[in-house]
C-alpha cells in the first residue's frame, strides 16, 4: 500500500500543471480590448520580462559560485553529501520557473481583465482571479513534483547500512534543495520590492502630490514602471517566496518524521514521510475546487468582494481538514488522530490569521479608516496611526502561532504532559509542529491565486486609467483592486505565519543534519564530560542539545541570539534604504521630465516610460546583492565561529525577531495602502484634498514595509536555517569553539 499510495503525490502535481494550463489557455481567450489597451499591456509585459531576464543573469552567477563551492565541500573536503549541489540547483530552477510562468500570466490577464470588467464586476473577477490560480497551482505543482523525482533518483541511488538510515538520509538531501529555492525567492523578494517600490513611490509623490494627476494617468511618466514593479515584485517575488515555504514545511516535516519514527523500522518511516506530501497532495485537489466557486454579482461592495474569495478558501480548507483524517487513518500512522489534530491546528492558524490581517488591513473596518480621519491633521499623523496599529496588529499572529506550537505539539504526543520532553515525545511533538505548518500551507493552491490576483487587478486598474475607458469600468477595477490590496497583506500574513512554524521545524531538521555531517567526518560516538558516550546514529535530539550545551546559560547561544535579531534589523534597513535611493532617482527622473519635457501635463507630449523603467531595473539589480548575500553568509560565518550552539542562537533570535518585525511591517503597509484608497472613495474630502495627499505620504512610506522588507523576511528566517542545514557538516568539522 505504501509503494502504491506514493504515486498520487505526482500525479496530483501533474492535475495542478494541468488546470494551470487549462486556466491560462481560458485566459488567453478573452479580449484585451482596444489597441490602445494592447500596447499599454505590451509595454508593461516587455518591461517585465527585460527585468526578469536582467535578474535571472545575476542569480545564475550567485548560483554557480555556491553550486562550485558545495562542490569543494562535498567532494574536497567530504564534510558534505555528494548530492547537495544539484538538489540546490534543481530547487533554484523550479523556484525560479513558478515565478515566471506566474508573471507571464500576470502581464498577459492584466488588460483581459480591465476589458472583462467593462462587461461586468464578475468577470473581472473571474478572469483576475483565474489568472492568479495559475501562479498557485503552478507554485503547487511544481513544487510536489520537484519533490517526488527527488525521492525517486535518492530512493535509486542512495546506498545504507539499513533502510532506517537511508530514509534519514534521503530526507535530510532532500531538505537541501529547499537552500535552492530560498536563495531564489530573496532575489526575487528584494530585486522585485526594491524595482515596485521606487516607481510606486516616485509616480505617487510626483504625480498626485506634486502634480496632482492620477496614480495611473498615462501623462506620469513612472506609470509604466510602476506597473511593472507590481508584475515583478508581487507576482514573481511572491511566487518564488511562497514555493520555498511549501516544500521548506513538507521537507522539514519529512526529515523529522523519518527521525521520529527510526525506531519502528521501515514501514513506520516511510509512513510519517507520505503523510505531509500526500496531505499537501489532497490540498491541490481540493483548492482546484475550491477556485471554482469564486463568483460575485454586480455591484458588489468590499465585505461581498471579501465572502466571494473567502468562500473558496474557507470551503476548501473545510474539505482538507476532513480529508487529513481520512489520510492518516488510511495509511495507519500512529496516534494518525492527534496528528490530524495537529494539521487542524494549522489550518485553523492561518485562518485567523488571514483573519486578523484583513481586520487591520481593510478599509471596511475601523482601524484602516481610523488612519485615514487621522489625515485631517497632516501626514505625520497617517504615520504614527499606521505604525501604532502595525504594532498592535502583531499580538494576535504570535499569540494564534503559540497556541498552534503547543497544540500542535500536544496533538502528537497523545497530551502526555508529564513526559513532554522525553526523547521519543520530542521527536515526535516536532513532528506534530511539522506537519501543522504542511496544514497551513494545503490551501496554497488557492489562497496563492487570491494574492496574485491582487497585483493582476491593480494592474488592469493602471490600463482602463490609461486607455481612458468608461468611468465605470474605473469604478468597477478600482473595487478589484482595493480588494487585492487586502488580499495582499491577507497572503502576506499568511506567508509570514507560514514561515515561523516551518522554521521551527527546520531548527529540529538542523540537528538531524548535524548528526549526518558527524558521520561524514567519521565521528560516530558523543562523548560526554561524565565519560558517557552515545552513538550518533541512534543519538536523539535531547543528545545533541545536552552534547552542544544549546542552552540560554551557555554565552555562544546568547550571541548567537543577538546576532540573529540583530539580522531581522539590519535587513530591513538595508532593504528600506535601497528603496529610498532607487526612489529619490526616480523621483528625481519624473520631475526633469515634467520640467524639460514640454506637454507632458497637457497631453500634447509622451513622456519616456522607458527611461523609468529601465532607472528601477538598474536600481534593483544593484541594490538587491548586498542583503541576499549578508543573509547567506551570517549562518556560515556564525557556524565557522560559535559552532552548533551558536547557530542555534542565530535562528532562535532570528525567528523571534523576524516574524515580528514582518506582520508589523507588512500590516501597517497594507493599512497605509487602503487607508489613502478609503479617501479616494470620497471620504474625508475624496482625491486631491488635504487628506488625500497626506495618506498618500502614509502610502508611499508603507510601499518598502508591505512589498520589500516586510515579506522579505520570512524569507530570510527560512533562508538561514537552509543555510545552516546545507553548512552543518562544515559547521560540526571546522568551527573554532
Amino acid at each position: 500500500m505504501i509503494t502504491s499510495i506514493f504515486w498520487f503525490i505526482p500525479v496530483a502535481s501533474a492535475v495542478a500543471l494541468l488546470f494551470a494550463w487549462v486556466f491560462f489557455k481560458q485566459m488567453m481567450k478573452e479580449s484585451e480590448g482596444t489597441d490602445t489597451m494592447k500596447k499599454i499591456a505590451r509595454h508593461v509585459r516587455q518591461g517585465a520580462m527585460a527585468y526578469l531576464k536582467q535578474q535571472y543573469k545575476v542569480v545564475t552567477i550567485v548560483f554557480v559560485v555556491l553550486c562550485a563551492f558545495f562542490c569543494v565541500l562535498a567532494y574536497g573536503l567530504g564534510v558534505q553529501n555528494g548530492w547537495v549541489p544539484f538538489a540546490f540547483l534543481t530547487g533554484g530552477f523550479f523556484s525560479g520557473l513558478a515565478g515566471f510562468i506566474g508573471m507571464k500570466t500576470a502581464t498577459y490577464a492584466s488588460a483581459r481583465t480591465a476589458n472583462a470588467a467593462s462587461r461586468s464586476l464578475d468577470s473581472g473577477l473571474k478572469v483576475a482571479f483565474r489568472a492568479g490560480a495559475v501562479m498557485g497551482l503552478t507554485v503547487v505543482g511544481l513544487g510536489l513534483l520537484d519533490i517526488s523525482l527527488w525521492f525517486i533518483v535518492l530512493n535509486k541511488f542512495v546506498e545504507e547500512p539499513t533502510a532506517a538510515q537511508k530514509l534519514v538520509v534521503i530526507t535530510t538531501t532532500m531538505l537541501t534543495f529547499g537552500m535552492g529555492a530560498s536563495t531564489q525567492a530573496l532575489f526575487a523578494r528584494v530585486g522585485g520590492g526594491i524595482y515596485t517600490k521606487a516607481a510606486d513611490v516616485g509616480a505617487d509623490l510626483v504625480g498626485k502630490v506634486e502634480a496632482g494627476i492620477p496614480e495611473d494617468d498615462p501623462r506620469n511618466p513612472a506609470t509604466i514602471a510602476d506597473n511593472v514593479g507590481d508584475n515583478v515584485g508581487d507576482v514573481a517575488g511572491m511566487g518564488a517566496d511562497l514555493y520555498e515555504s511549501y516544500c521548506g514545511s513538507i521537507l522539514a516535516t519529512a526529515a523529522l518524521g523519518a527521525s521520529a519514527f527510526f525506531a519502528q523500522g521501515e514501514v513506520q518511516q516511510l509512513k510519517a514521510i507520505f503523510a505531509p506530501m500526500l496531505i499537501a497532495a489532497a490540498g491541490i485537489v481540493l483548492s482546484i475546487l475550491g477556485i471554482f466557486l469564486v463568483r460575485t454579482k454586480e455591484g458588489a461592495d468590499m465585505k461581498q468582494l471579501l465572502g466571494a474569495l473567502g468562500k473558496g478558501t474557507n470551503i476548501s480548507s473545510v474539505l482538507i481538514a476532513a480529508a487529513t483524517f481520512g489520510i492518516l487513518y488510511a495509511l495507519g500512522i500512529p496516534n494518525w488522530w492527534g496528528l490530524s489534530l495537529s494539521v487542524i491546528s494549522g489550518l485553523v492558524a492561518g485562518v485567523i490569521i488571514g483573519q486578523a490581517t484583513e481586520y487591520y488591513t481593510s478599509h471596511s473596518y475601523k482601524p484602516t479608516q481610523r488612519i485615514s480621519e487621522s489625515g485631517q491633521t497632516g501626514p505625520a499623523t497617517v504615520i504614527i496611526s499606521g505604525i501604532g496599529l502595525g504594532m498592535l496588529s502583531t499580538a494576535i499572529p504570535v499569540i494564534t502561532i503559540g497556541v498552534a506550537i503547543i497544540l500542535a505539539y500536544l496533538f502528537a504526543i497523545g497530551f502526555d504532559m508529564t513526559n513532554m520532553l522525553v526523547a521519543e515525545n520530542l521527536s515526535r511533538g516536532l513532528y506534530g509542529i511539522g506537519i501543522a505548518a504542511v496544514g497551513m500551507l494545503s490551501t496554497l493552491g488557492i489562497t496563492l491565486a487570491t494574492d496574485a490576483y491582487g497585483p493582476i487587478a491593480d494592474n488592469a486598474g493602471g490600463n482602463a486609467e490609461m486607455s481612458g475607458l468608461d468611468p465605470e469600468v474605473r469604478k468597477r477595477t478600482d473595487a478589484l483592486d482595493a480588494l487585492g490590496n487586502t488580499t495582499a497583506a491577507t497572503g502576506k500574513g499568511f506567508a509570514i505565519g507560514s514561515a515561523a512554524l516551518t522554521a521551527l521545524a527546520l531548527l529540529a531538521s538542523y540537528i538531524e543534519e548535524i548528526k549526518i555531517g558527524m558521520q561524514h567526518i567519521g565521528q560516530n560516538v558523543l562523548e560526554f564530560a561524565d565519560g558517557a558516550t552515545v552513538e550518533v546514529a541512534k543519538a536523539s535530539i535531547l543528545d545533541f542539545m545536552n552534547y552542544y550545551q544549546i542552552n540560554l546559560m551557555n554565552p555562544k547561544v546568547l550571541v548567537g541570539v543577538f546576532i540573529g535579531s540583530m539580522m531581522s534589523f539590519l535587513f530591513c534597513g538595508l532593504t528600506m534604504n535601497a528603496v529610498g535611493r532607487a526612489a529619490q532617482s526616480m523621483v528625481n527622473e519624473v520631475r526633469r521630465q515634467f520640467r524639460e519635457i514640454k506637454g507632458i501635463l497637457t497631453g500634447e507630449a509622451t513622456p519616456d516610460y522607458a527611461r523609468c523603467v529601465a532607472i528601477s531595473t538598474r536600481g534593483a539589480q544593484k541594490e538587491m546583492l548586498l542583503p541576499s548575500i549578508l543573509a547567506i553568509l551570517a549562518p556560515i560565518v556564525t557556524g565557522l565561529i560559535f559552532g552548533v550552539s551558536g547557530v542555534m542562537g542565530l535562528l532562535t533570535g532570528g525567528l523571534g525577531s523576524g516574524f515580528v518585525l514582518a506582520v508589523f511591517m507588512a500590516n501597517a503597509g497594507g493599512a497605509w495602502d487602503n487607508a489613502k484608497k478609503y479617501v479616494e472613495e470620497g471620504h474625508f474630502g475624496g482625491k486631491g484634498s488635504d487628506v488625500h495627499k497626506a495618506t498618500v505620504v502614509g502610502d508611499t512610506v508603507g510601499d518598502p514595509f508591505k512589498d520589500t522588507s516586510g515579506p522579505s523576511l520570512n524569507i530570510l528566517i527560512k533562508l538561514m536555517s537552509m543555510v545552516s542545514i546545507v553548512m552543518a557538516g562544515l559547521t560540526v568539522a571546522w568551527s573554532l569553539f
